[in-house]
């Protein structure tokens, strides 16, 4: 187990990188090249901002198919009541009047690597010098027997904020105390790795707070994850006999459901819970495997020192999309990831050497509303490979008191108040 870093240190080891000064910087490239940024989260809006802030003479374009974005950080606390959604959703005002980031509301869909153009839902076409790619990830819904699209609408996945957490915590009012609650975790690599067992633990909460007679089985493909000592530990303290997770090892995969007699299937067992939640495995979004970016993998490799493509130049790939290992797909990760990227987009539109980047991550999940654990760590990249900087990575002490918990709770809200700040305002 890593040892434990504190926040003071996590943050005076990040700031002895060469990290501000590389990303924030104002440059004066006048070039007018043409970026298109596709994906309006954590890693694209970012990216849209930052350019903006590198070099002004930039026409920077960001393409997303919605007029808001619900973040997925904090969308378990809605999920359970904790907070409102209203609270996780943020517009593109501030990108456009503030930075002059030109929003396009559309779906890209097609993409022309040799032209350097993109096709829109919408039937436009635009070109660009750079485009940097943020779409995030996509079910795949050929990965469970049974569950598709329209399965969703019955088992919801609530994977991406929005809709789906509504239909979920809807279902969670409405199950009957005594009622037993299913939450499928996919393999890796998916999307935010503790969200599963944050969110088993928010629901165990909400049971044991408001329907005690009530179970949650967190089947899981996996026999290991993220900060499972810490949780496992807090389950067995706050949730015994409430919250039960079954590994993959003993039979946790879910293989099969059938919204039509509400069956789950596992490898060696079925259930027939009041409430399934059932997160598929998942693969970058489509856009960003086209012309084969993801080298039919269903993931796309990048340069640690620009996050261009492997497979073809003037690409960059950020978020959940990009194979950035050991970087989690978190919103953190993409945030640092967009900082990094603008910075070297920049810096090679200028014909100017990359600066040497340094990327960060720091991931809280509330096992209660004031109970935090967190992980963290820094990043260096070395001949384009990212690799954690000695001492630098920590998950918080497995015996810390009950204040400290609490505090972390606290530093976790901080934390998403700061990111979302910095993406959207």
């Amino acid at each position: 187990m890593p040892r434990y870093v504190t926040r003071r240190q996590f943050f005076s080891l990040a700031g002895s990188l060469p990290f501000a000064s590389v990303l924030t910087r104002r440059v004066r490239a006048n070039t007018h090249a043409r970026v298109i940024v596709v994906g309006g989260g954590f890693g694209g809006a970012t990216c849209a901002k930052y350019l903006r802030l590198a070099d002004p003479s930039l026409a920077v374009t960001l393409v997303t198919p919605q007029r808001q974005f619900v973040t997925c950080p904090f969308s378990n606390a809605a999920l359970v009541g904790l907070r409102p959604l209203t609270s996780l959703t943020y517009t593109y005002q501030r990108l456009r009047e503030g930075y002059g980031v030109q929003i396009i509301q559309a779906q890209a869909d097609q993409l022309d690597p040799t032209t350097q153009r993109i096709t829109l839902s919408d039937g436009r076409t635009l070109a660009y010098d750079k485009l940097v790619l943020s779409p995030g990830v996509e079910l795949r819904w050929d990965a469970i027997v049974g569950y598709d699209a329209e399965a969703s609408a019955v088992f919801p996945h609530a994977w991406q904020a929005g809709s789906q957490t509504l239909l979920l915590r809807r279902q969670l009012e409405a199950m009957q105390d005594g009622g037993l609650v299913v939450i499928s975790a996919p393999e890796t690599p998916y999307r935010c790795p503790p969200g599963p067992y944050e969110r088993a633990s928010l629901i165990a909460h909400h049971l044991k707070t408001h329907k005690p007679k009530s179970k949650v089985l967190l089947l899981d493909a996996k026999d290991s994850f993220t900060k499972d000592r810490l949780f496992l530990a807090a389950w067995e303290r706050l949730y015994p006999g409430l919250l039960e997770w079954v590994s993959g090892a003993q039979g946790g995969r879910v293989t099969q459901v059938d919204t039509r007699t509400g069956i789950v299937r596992t490898e060696f067992d079925e259930y027939k819970p009041a409430v399934a939640n059932i997160i598929a495995p998942q693969r970058a979004a489509a856009i960003a495997r086209a012309g084969g970016l993801d080298a039919g993998t269903g993931w796309c490799p990048v340069y640690g020192s620009t996050f261009e493509s492997h497979l073809h130049p003037n690409i960059h790939i950020i978020g959940d999309a990009a194979i950035a290992s050991p970087m989690p797909k978190s919103a953190f990760s993409a945030n640092t990831q967009a900082k990094v990227c603008a910075a070297a987009i920049v810096a090679l539109l200028r014909g100017e050497p990359v600066a040497q980047p340094a990327l960060m991550n720091t991931c809280y999940s509330l096992v209660a509303p004031d109970y935090g654990i967190s992980i963290s760590a820094v990043y260096t990249v070395e001949n384009d490979t990212i690799q954690v900087v000695p001492g630098s990575s920590g998950t918080s002490p497995f015996d810390a008191p009950e204040a400290t918990r609490a505090l972390e709770a606290a530093y976790a809200r901080s934390w998403y108040d700061n990111i979302t700040a910095d993406t959207f305002g």
